[in-house]
């Protein structure tokens, strides 16, 4: 495993990664190793939908039927 050292964190920001940190009964340096690995995973829109909607027990959606696609008269 890799470390890396922060250096001239804002007191600002030091304090609300603390307050964020003891929210979810983790350490700062847990929290902040959960917020960078959460910054670098590359989720797609409908991946993150489906987390989301998972959260509350699923959607289940009844998609239209679909019509066939126009002409489109360019002349």
């Amino acid at each position: 495993m890799a470390v890396i050292t922060v250096r001239n964190l804002d007191e600002g920001v030091q304090r609300r990664l603390k307050q964020r940190a003891a929210a979810h009964d983790r350490s700062m340096e847990a929290e902040a190793r959960a917020i960078l690995s959460a910054a670098v995973v590359s989720k797609t829109l409908v991946h993150t939908l489906r987390e989301t909607a998972a959260r509350f027990g699923g959607v289940d959606i009844e998609l239209p039927a679909r019509n066939a696609p126009r002409v489109l008269d360019l002349s």
